[in-house]
Formats: C-alpha cells, sequence, structure tokens
C-alpha cells in the first residue's frame, strides 16, 4: 500500500483526512508540525505528502519550499490544504513547489480524485523511449533531463510537461488541453496552474539557453520549437 503523510496541526482534521485515506487503501503517516514532518520523510519516504498551508512554527509553504529544494524530498508530489481560497493565494501555494492546491472544506471524493490523479501522473513508463531535440534529451525511464550531458534540475510535473511537449512539436496546445494531457481529465486545476509550470521550465531551461523552447503564442497557448 502507499503511504500518504499527513502535514496537519489540528488533530480532529488530520483524524479525518487519516481516516478517508484508510478508507480508500492508503498507508498514513501523520504529523503536526515541520519539526514532525521532516523526521517522518527521513524515517519513511512517503509515496504523496499533504500539506497544510497553516502550520505551527515553520509555515506548510516554507516547508514545502525547503523539501522541494531537498534532493531527498523534492520529487514527492504534494498536495497543498487551506482554508485560504484566493486565486493569488494558489499561485503562491504552486510557487512554492506544491503540484496541487485543494480548498478546505473539501469532499472526501475531491480529495481521493486529486491524490489519485497525482500519483498516476508520477507513475513512471518503463517503455518510453528517450527523446532528443538538438542537444536537450529528456529519458523517462531515468526521468532525468540533460542539456549538452548536463543535467537539469526539474520538479516532477515539470519533467512531465517537457516530455508532453517534447514528444509533440511544433503543436500549439491550450491551457485547458496541456491540463487534459499532463495533468489528467479528473483533476480539478485551474488553467492559471499551467502558467505557472511554464515559468519554472523555462527558469530551469534558461541557464542553458534553453528557455525559448517553450514559446507563448498569445491568445492560444504554448508551444515547444526545436528552433527557438
Amino acid at each position: 500500500m502507499k503511504k500518504i503523510l499527513v502535514v496537519e496541526d489540528e488533530p480532529a482534521v488530520r483524524e479525518m483526512i487519516a481516516f478517508v485515506l484508510r478508507q480508500n487503501g492508503y498507508t498514513v503517516l501523520e504529523a503536526g508540525d515541520a519539526e514532525q514532518a521532516r523526521a517522518r520523510l527521513h524515517q519513511d519516504p512517503p509515496a504523496l505528502i499533504l500539506m497544510d498551508w497553516m502550520l505551527p512554527g515553520a509555515s506548510g509553504i516554507e516547508l514545502t519550499r525547503e523539501l522541494k529544494a531537498d534532493p531527498l524530498t523534492r520529487d514527492i508530489p504534494l498536495i497543498m490544504l487551506t482554508a485560504r481560497g484566493e486565486e493569488d493565494d494558489k499561485v503562491r501555494g504552486l510557487e512554492s513547489g506544491a503540484d496541487d492546491y485543494v480548498t478546505k472544506p473539501f469532499s472526501p471524493r475531491e480529495l481521493s480524485a486529486r491524490i489519485q490523479a497525482i500519483l498516476r501522473r508520477v507513475a513512471p513508463h518503463a517503455s518510453e523511449a528517450p527523446v532528443e531535440t538538438g542537444p536537450l534529451r529528456l529519458d523517462p525511464v531515468a526521468h532525468r533531463v540533460e542539456h549538452d550531458g548536463r543535467a537539469l534540475d526539474l520538479g516532477p510535473t515539470e519533467f512531465r510537461l517537457l516530455h508532453f511537449l517534447m514528444t509533440h512539436p511544433d503543436r500549439v496546445y491550450s491551457r485547458a488541453r496541456l491540463l487534459d494531457r499532463v495533468w489528467g481529465t479528473n483533476v480539478y486545476i485551474e488553467e492559471r496552474t499551467v502558467d505557472v509550470h511554464i515559468r519554472r521550465l523555462r527558469k530551469a531551461l534558461e541557464p542553458y539557453g534553453a528557455a525559448g523552447l517553450i514559446q507563448t503564442v498569445r491568445g492560444a497557448g504554448y508551444r515547444f520549437s526545436p528552433t527557438p
């Protein structure tokens, strides 16, 4: 059974989430603050993290940034849980490194659907061959991207986004279409999420002079062009 770490300081909320997860066949690890979360992560790394925004001590945002900067934890998918439903707050949560965002109160069905969608997205595709565009090479099996032999540091969502775009060059995809093809049809994510991950992807490519490979087509969406 896959393990999920629930980082939530309110015991009643944490117990409710843990109950829902166990009902869906997951093993649940629990933490009430950032210190407990760090200990859990290094003792028994989970398949996914549910992170509350408001935590005592270090906030969920601060802890998420820390985990996404750590090579040992950065590839663990993370869903932010919060009562803050404003668009700017959602974008801030995503820009901190979260892979998805669920606003409280949420239904057990919605939470389960989002967890399943993310776990499907990060599942390896061992049969897929490497993709090369000029000096850029992406290996789906090794989960590695290189530019002239130098490894790029990409999060799991940026990796999947780049993989999709590289395998569909010179085609324009709207935000909605990218959500369907990269995130999946059963997730409930705002289209602006795509912009956040495109920015992250370009930032990772920029030191190699490759940010221009990801082109914005005004009024239409995004395109991967081998000749930026």
